[in-house]
């Protein structure tokens, strides 16, 4: 193949979009679109996006919190996330705020490792993936709530992070996608 593959853009006429779920956080949005020689209707979650964060500190220990998850029924390790549900913040403010809110944390070296979409059949969230160095503490501690109020936090070595991914011992997309670009970019790939 002579042309590098990638994903791109590709845009349909929209003959109509409503709401079809109103929900707390995100909604449910149905689309009729025109597509090829007709129409079609697809409903989907329309997501705000978010931004994730593998925190490394000097020992190459990857942050890594355990929440409860409603949807799949699990307290999951994941990194430090959130919501890009400030109007006007980039991603990369988005992620300063949240690892200051979940893990009362700032850092000094800030290196963006992708953005990907999780779920492109089912939601239009895109997810940014920053690796956070040069950690120091806020000096601050943020109230938490809901599922965030009784959190786990870890520092877990890199490489026990990638053997938990490898195994399936972690599961979440994010997180295992992260640690094991996390490592593609110390090993200088």
């Amino acid at each position: 193949m002579t042309e590098e593959l990638r994903d791109e853009p590709h845009e349909v006429g929209i003959l109509s979009s409503e709401v079809a779920f109103h929900g707390i956080v995100w909604d449910i949005v149905a689309d009729r679109f025109a597509y090829g020689d007709g129409e079609l209707t697809r409903q989907y979650l329309a997501h705000p996006g978010a931004a994730a964060i593998v925190a490394l500190d000097a020992d190459e220990r990857v942050l890594l919190i355990q929440q409860y998850r409603h949807p799949i029924g699990e307290r999951d390790w994941e990194l430090p996330a959130g919501l890009l549900d400030v109007e006007g913040e980039s991603p990369l403010a988005a992620a300063r705020r949240e690892l200051a809110e979940e893990a009362d944390l700032e850092a000094g070296d800030w290196q963006e490792l992708t953005a990907v979409h999780l779920s492109p059949g089912g939601t239009s969230e895109l997810i940014h993936l920053f690796l956070a160095r040069d950690l120091r503490a806020t000096g601050t501690s943020f109230d938490r709530e809901g599922e965030e109020a009784d959190m786990r936090v870890e520092w877990v070595p890199l490489d026990e992070a990638i053997r938990a991914v490898v195994e399936g011992r972690f599961r979440n997309a994010t997180t295992a996608l992260g640690v094991l670009l996390t490592a593609a970019r110390l090993r200088g790939a």
